[in-house]
């Protein structure tokens, strides 16, 4: 591997897996960084070793083993590390299973539980378009006019934020951009019942099923 050894390769993959893992994410731009410079491809170092953490995570996360900090914590390792390789993936010939365009919904300013998706999305092959928060209903229509996405996310937290999410859709199917995109919701206060109410296509409770849920509603086998 251009002067990194086997087990060079695998100590490296295995420190940025283990520091993944554990949220340390200062562990984790170190063993990126040394990944790249033993020449190990950007591509290997998220799908062999990064990858394989957060969806270890997810299964903690889903068992009760981890809680939101402990997950908080991965996914800010996770991201520290893909801030280093995302440039060089856009030469890599592994093309984006599809595009997520996710933003929390306006009047609300929580982002936690969106970054929590966007590392999850993206960790699982996604190209994620985030919007940030406090973001308008109009905002999302001229994103998905942009980008063209596959699905859109939207995030509320509040009682008082969660009726922009009906808002939102409605913006959207005067748009006429409904039949484009599956519409998928989350936020701690939000149920089924609610997205069901509201014309969404799904309800996520949480980072680790709303990855799964998109490739689910999307038609994307594993």
């Amino acid at each position: 591997m251009n002067g990194a050894t086997l087990s060079s390769r695998e100590d490296i993959l295995a420190r940025i897996h283990d520091c993944v893992l554990d949220g340390d994410p200062t562990g984790a731009t170190e063993g990126t960084r040394a990944g790249l410079e033993a020449d190990i491809e950007a591509m290997a170092l998220v799908y062999e070793s990064m990858v394989p953490a957060l969806r270890e995570v997810g299964r903690r996360f889903e068992a009760g083993e981890y809680f939101l900090p402990e997950m908080l914590m991965s996914a800010n390792a996770m991201q520290a590390c893909m801030d280093l390789v995302r440039p060089l993936l856009a030469d890599s010939a592994r093309k984006p299973i599809g595009t997520f365009v996710m933003g929390t919904v306006a009047g609300d300013i929580h982002d936690i539980g969106k970054n929590l998706c966007n590392a999850m999305l993206e960790s699982t092959g996604f190209k994620v378009i985030d919007l940030g928060v406090n973001v308008p209903a109009d905002a999302f229509v001229e994103a998905i006019t942009a980008h063209e996405p596959d699905a859109v996310g939207m995030s509320a937290f509040l009682t008082t934020t969660m009726r922009e999410i009906g808002r939102n859709i409605g913006a959207i199917e005067d748009a006429g951009l409904r039949d484009r995109v599956k519409i998928l919701v989350g936020g701690a206060l939000l149920d089924q019942a609610y997205a069901d109410e509201v014309g969404a296509d799904g309800y996520a409770p949480d980072a680790n099923s709303a990855a799964r849920l998109t490739k689910e509603v999307l038609g994307i086998d594993d």
